[in-house]
């Protein structure tokens, strides 16, 4: 950056303007920008700069979107009046979707956020040099009316955008370097070539925008676009093309202009409010904030550990964290620690080599060594025997393992994320739980909020849910009644997004009337719900394990199978703890 500078300043003293109040913010801006070549005069309020400018034209302006009293705003507006080849870019210290969608809208060229960095600044000014170099020499070529091919030659490789000239035919006549990193396709194989065949692994919206000037001989100016180049890099640009006229005035083609504005669009999405997320539902505060540490914490390798009473979503937490990551493309390995006795768990995760024990004939794979440079999710882990816990803390500590029957240490290379439903804390408490392994799982810890304390979502999430199984049934229920919102939002949910998923699924298989009503939901939901939800004498989710499945065996009349759906176990299981309790239909036993 710092020998692009000194190019550009060796070609002409460029003159950058900083409109800011804060005093340190211009020091600063100053000292970086005249290192790099540049004049720069500064500015604390905008009736001030209004008259540096007109006193003197400035090439660049650096405007504080938020003055003391006054709007920057206001200023960009008057700069564009002025010159369109200005440009200007905004620093704030506080963006919001709003005002960086209007000051795009009004011509912006960039947006910075406070505090910025010297290398930011620097890229920032370059682009912009380089932007209004290239359309004060694109008015001179049409002023002058000289060879627009050689003008254009002289600044192709001087700009940051992408450049393609197409004849009336879509063949390419001409392209700059920026191409190549663009676009991901060699200059040396594009010239000359119909456009069509260069762009094979793209969605072809830059040829839609060409097409239409060569229809209509008229310019384009920033069409957005979302690309997928080859190398299945995301980019978001904006395409501009204009007539290419020769110096008799005759229509030769077009001049196509290609932006990249990845980072301007990930700005503005960021602002919005999103209501799914690797599918997470929900616009609750708690879940914005899972939204936001699953997106800071997917890139790094820390251990994480999901916790949150059964059907809240654990599992899709831990989706997220490796498909939004770098290990995307690398296995995700699951264990579901509670479904294996001790023995075969550690088999299981470790893996053993023919003859550890009676009926290992051969050597099989552990599921660490399965999951590679990937992820590995130890699901129930509070349900993992002392002697898994010891094996497991050293895995965490030294980064190894070996097999069973082996002495052979093997390198663990996968993420590891945990996920409970259970209370670690209170497990340790009891001795139940290792507190030294119990840190090492918690780094950071993710806690999924019950159902019950996130009502605001329920509507989104009856959408979703209706939405997928639409898919799923190929079966349009085109509404839900009020009385239905009404019995879901006085219900407390004990199986929390699991169990709403299981209503939604029973209403679409029983309901035709197109509009789901009390009358298809489960029959143990509506008799619940027609009771006052705070009518327990112990508070839904604090009661104990044994009230628990009494009142969910009440509230489902006794249906084995719902019930220990409800209850995240499995029917035998219940019919155990029911053997066990002595429970009747009546009630509890003693």
């Amino acid at each position: 950056m710092g020998t692009r500078m000194q190019e550009i300043s060796k070609i002409k003293r460029n003159r950058v303007l900083v409109v800011d109040d804060e005093e340190s913010i211009r020091f600063t801006f100053t000292h970086f920008l005249q290192e790099a070549g540049f004049d720069v005069v500064t500015s604390p309020s905008l009736a001030s700069a209004k008259k540096l400018i007109f006193a003197s034209p400035v090439d660049l302006v650096f405007l504080d979107l938020m003055l003391k009293g006054e709007s920057g705003m206001d200023l960009l507006k008057e700069i564009n009046k002025l010159t369109s080849n200005c440009p200007v870019i905004i620093i704030t210290g506080k963006p919001t979707l709003g005002n960086a969608t209007e000051a795009l809208r009004h011509g912006a060229f960039d947006f910075l956020i406070k505090p910025v960095r010297k290398d930011d600044l620097l890229h920032a000014t370059g682009l912009a040099i380089n932007h209004k170099m290239l359309l004060d020499a694109n008015e001179r070529i049409t002023l002058e009316k000289e060879s627009y091919r050689a003008n254009l030659e002289a600044i192709f490789q001087s700009v940051g955008d992408a450049i393609i000239t197409v004849d009336e035919n879509l063949k390419v006549i001409e392209v700059n370097n920026q191409v190549e990193t663009l676009c991901g396709i060699q200059k040396k194989c594009i010239q000359g070539r119909h456009l069509e065949e260069c762009l094979k692994t793209c969605g072809h919206g830059c040829i839609d925008v060409i097409s239409k000037t060569l229809l209509t001989r008229k310019p384009v100016k920033d069409v957005p676009i979302q690309c997928l180049r080859q190398d299945e890099t995301r980019q978001v640009v904006n395409v501009s093309t204009s007539p290419l006229i020769n110096k008799n005035e005759e229509f030769k083609g077009v001049v196509c202009v290609i932006r990249d504005i990845t980072r301007l669009h990930d700005l503005e999405e960021e602002l919005k409010e999103r209501s799914h997320f690797h599918n997470i539902v929900g616009r609750s505060k708690r879940i914005q904030n899972i939204f936001s540490l699953v997106e800071a914490l997917s890139d790094l390798d820390t251990m994480v550990l999901i916790t949150g009473e059964s059907g809240t979503g654990k599992e899709l937490v831990a989706n997220a964290l490796h498909y939004s990551g770098k290990r995307s493309s690398k296995p995700f390995i699951k264990v579901n620690c509670a479904a294996l006795a001790e023995n075969l768990l550690e088999s299981e995760l470790f893996g053993h080599v023919k003859g550890a024990f009676t009926g290992a004939l051969k050597d099989v794979t552990g599921r660490f060594e399965m999951a590679k440079d990937g992820t590995i999710l130890l699901d129930e882990i509070g349900d993992i025997s002392h002697r898994i816990q010891v094996k497991l803390l050293r895995v965490l500590e030294e980064k190894k393992f070996e097999k069973v029957g082996d002495s052979k240490p093997r390198k663990v290379k996968a993420r590891l994320i945990a996920s409970t439903n259970k209370d670690l804390r209170e497990q340790v408490r009891r001795g139940e739980f290792r507190e030294d392994l119990y840190y090492r799982l918690n780094v950071v810890e993710i806690e999924l909020p019950p159902l019950r304390e996130r009502r605001d979502d329920l509507p989104l999430l009856v959408e979703h849910f209706r939405n997928m199984f639409e898919t799923t049934y190929k079966k349009t229920l085109n509404d839900i009644s009020e009385e239905v919102l009404d019995l879901f939002m006085n219900y407390h949910w004990p199986g929390n997004i699991r169990e709403l998923m299981h209503v939604i699924e029973h209403a679409f298989v029983v309901c035709n009337d197109g509009i789901i009503k009390p009358e298809h939901l489960p029959p143990y939901l509506g008799t619940h719900s027609h009771r006052n939800v705070h009518a327990h004498t112990v508070p839904p989710g604090k009661e104990n394990k044994h009230e628990l499945m009494v009142r969910i065996l009440e509230q489902t009349d006794w249906n084995i199978a719902k019930a220990a759906r409800i209850l995240n176990m499995s029917r035998p299981t219940l019919y155990k703890k029911i053997r066990e309790h002595k429970l009747t239909r009546k009630g509890m036993g003693t």
